[in-house]
């Protein structure tokens, strides 16, 4: 059984002993503390006292209860609560802005197994606290004695189901989404939505965009038909359906719909680090018509660098920021990016919200197959073609992770031929490939991901470097 505390909340598996998982004594301490936080920001402000937070679910069945503890906890502190019932994290997301709340809750473990769920924290914008206001979360739920309303200020509970609906019309009505364009394509689309939320507001897209679709395990049922990570070797159901024919695509998601993958028309995968690669062409291709400089993309240092090479294609600038969402929107918004992401099928759109949002990616790739007149297969070969290799090497107590990243770090410091960036862990970007060396904020192993032309030269690099870092354990 797992219990992990971080700067972006609190996960852990289902069931167990308190401090060791997940459950309901756990769940009240934490999200006590982060009304608490929520508080002190607002007496500081001088807004006024009563808190507004936004609180929404994925699909698992352990959902109702773990919503149960929150909203009864965030009442007790004299909360309103604006329970937003089965939605995407960024429907949440974007929800918290609608209704002005002070903070959000996502109820979801993302792409983790059904045993799993979590809390997610935001910020009055619907975005991920930073590492700092994190931080303050966790001293919080560990140090404080906790101050709980007396019953003439408790809380309420507020339900909303208008969220979703509103949030398909948000992506109709972005400026890049060609809905006309895309309703005259007729497209036919495969999709895999887990059993999750995926399963509810996709078909509103679909209809609301003129898409014939077909759903696989859309039953928002949280009994996961397999492994949810959107990654091909969990995905040989929709595999096998795209090869028999009849759809121009294939769609996956994840339980709580912000990570996003494509299958082309022949049942092969798009690749999930090409997500972001295929929707940051389109919209570079049409900002690049009024903007003819300054244009930004920006996505984590773990991700493809054909990302790079389409941005510089139309003369814009790419930046790599550390690995984390919130490490990623906050390079955006310091470099004025148009679009941006992570390789694991997160599309970031500054015009929607800054968070990643699987719906948004769907309109806008549609928009790019549509104008373009392309088959997905078509559209993916316009790219520059890397492969990445990710291995890990599991640590030992005794393990100094961080003398081993200086050393590498050392290694290739005169090297004419690479560049060293140590913003997050120790990444060495040669002229045609790179690795990446960083210590997981989750597991007791250092993640070791490279990228070459080929399979097998990204997988001896990597293999070369963990053969250096075996050499010095």
């Amino acid at each position: 059984m797992t219990l992990i505390k971080s700067i972006s909340g609190i996960r852990g598996t289902i069931g167990g002993k308190t401090g060791d998982t997940l459950n309901p004594l756990d769940i009240v301490k934490f999200t006590t503390a982060y009304a608490t936080f929520i508080q002190k920001g607002k007496v500081k402000s001088e807004k006024a006292a009563t808190a507004k937070v936004v609180v929404g679910r994925d699909g698992r069945i352990s959902g109702p209860m773990v919503r149960d503890v929150v909203c009864g906890t965030l009442v007790g502190m004299g909360y309103e609560v604006i329970d937003i019932g089965l939605a995407t994290t960024p429907t949440t997301e974007l929800a918290v802005r609608w209704h002005e709340a002070d903070g959000g809750i996502i109820i979801t473990a993302s792409h983790n197994p059904t045993q799993w769920n979590a809390l997610k924290l935001l910020n009055s914008e619907g975005e991920f606290l930073t590492a700092e206001d994190g931080a303050e979360v966790l001293r919080i739920a560990e140090a404080e004695d906790f101050d709980y309303a007396p019953v003439e200020r408790l809380g309420r509970v507020i339900m909303d189901d208008t969220m979703n609906q509103r949030h398909v019309e948000s992506v109709l009505n972005l400026r890049l989404a060609d809905v006309e364009a895309i309703r005259k394509r007729h497209f036919r689309v495969c999709a895999d939505t887990i059993n999750s939320v995926g399963g509810i507001i996709l078909p509103e897209l679909f209809k609301a965009l003129g898409v014939d679709y077909e759903i696989l395990n859309g039953d928002c049922t949280g009994q996961f038909a397999h492994n949810p990570e959107p990654l091909e070797k969990n995905l040989g159901g929709i595999m096998d359906k795209m090869r028999q024919g009849g759809f121009d695509l294939g769609i996956v998601v994840d339980p709580d719909v912000d990570r996003l993958a494509f299958i082309c028309e022949d049942g092969r995968m798009f690749g999930e680090e090409y997500t972001l690669v295929s929707v940051a062409d389109y919209v570079l291709s049409e900002e690049v018509k009024v903007k003819s400089n300054g244009l930004a993309t920006v996505s984590n240092l773990s991700s493809t660098r054909a990302l790079r090479d389409v941005t510089e294609k139309y003369g814009g600038k790419y930046s790599a920021a550390a690995v984390g969402e919130v490490n990623v929107t906050t390079k955006m918004k310091e470099v004025g990016a148009v679009i941006g992401g992570e390789g694991n099928g997160g599309v970031i759109y500054p015009e929607s919200h800054y968070g990643r949002d699987a719906l948004v990616g769907i309109a806008l790739f549609l928009s790019s197959l549509a104008q373009k007149g392309f088959t997905a297969s078509e559209l993916r070969k316009t790219f520059p073609d890397y492969q990445i290799a990710k291995n890990r090497i599991d640590l030992t107590p005794e393990t100094d992770v961080d003398a081993i990243l200086v050393k590498v770090k050392e290694m290739f410091a005169a090297d004419p031929n690479a560049t060293v960036n140590d913003i997050d862990g120790v990444k060495i970007d040669f002229p045609t490939r790179w690795v990446h060396l960083r210590k997981s904020n989750t597991e007791p192993i250092i993640r070791v991901y490279s990228e070459a032309q080929t399979m097998e030269e990204a997988d001896e690099l990597g293999k070369k470097l963990m053969q250096v870092v075996y050499d010095m354990q």
